[in-house]
């Protein structure tokens, strides 16, 4: 099997509350290759409210370039980087301009962040539109952190309309929940797993320690998906060369 797919990460240096430094990011992308992963997404937050769609992407590829430095500089092999965001929902963001700049590259998923809080009929209509919007495919971020405010059948709405979900790899680690995470994969309801890494203390990269928890087939799986998805090496426009 090819290595694992990390399509949630915080690793770019000082674009959100995930890494503080390139030495920090170069810390987490080791721990993430020793782990097995070979790509991963820099999904950094965006916030609307604090960003245009073209700022972020201004201080993204400032970030991005510090960071492959230092790649270069260490010398050894590091997972391949894809750029993307983890955009923070708001009305109208189903129409919003620009928005479809956002998405993990090379890919039309949106990687998607929802309040923590009970959906209205209103927001579920808005996350569908804007998964009809062309060029692009929501992926929900971390959707166990929103089960507890939200009935069933939002889900089964959402998965009936094809908007894609991700699970955190702690998700899968604690005795807790990990059952109802491993439910999710073989039932197809979650078809993508992000670490969600943060930085190398209290949110450290784990997605090795969660693939350990799955059965070989599933996780072949898993990979084939998420591979589909993402473009070639030869696609990148982010060659570190």
């Amino acid at each position: 099997m090819n290595g694992m797919v990390d399509i949630h990460s915080h690793i770019l240096p000082k674009m959100d509350d995930g890494s503080r430094s390139c030495e920090e990011s170069i810390r987490m992308l080791a721990a993430s290759a020793e782990q097995g992963v070979d790509v991963i997404a820099a999904t950094s937050h965006f916030y609307p409210t604090e960003n245009s769609p073209e700022e972020f992407l201004h201080r993204r590829r400032a970030s991005y370039d510090r960071l492959c430095e230092a790649m270069k500089a260490d010398g050894r092999a590091f997972p391949r980087i894809v750029l993307g965001a983890e955009v923070y929902y708001f009305e109208g963001i189903s129409s919003a301009e620009n928005v479809e700049l956002l998405r993990i590259e090379g890919t039309p998923l949106l990687l998607l962040e929802m309040p923590f809080s009970p959906w209205t009929s209103r927001m579920v209509d808005e996350i569908k539109r804007l998964h009809e919007r062309q060029g692009i495919t929501v992926l929900m971020a971390h959707v166990e952190r929103y089960e507890r405010w939200q009935k069933e059948d939002v889900w089964d709405d959402l998965s009936e309309h094809g908007i894609l979900m991700q699970h955190n790899a702690e998700h899968f680690l604690s005795w807790r929940t990990k059952r109802k995470a491993l439910r999710h994969l073989h039932t197809g309801r979650v078809r993508f797993i992000g670490s969600d890494c943060h930085n190398m203390t209290s949110r450290p990269p784990r997605l090795g320690e969660a693939m350990r928890v799955i059965d070989p087939e599933t996780l072949e799986a898993l990979s084939a998906y998420a591979r589909r998805w993402l473009p070639d090496d030869s696609d990148s426009t982010h060659d570190l060369q």
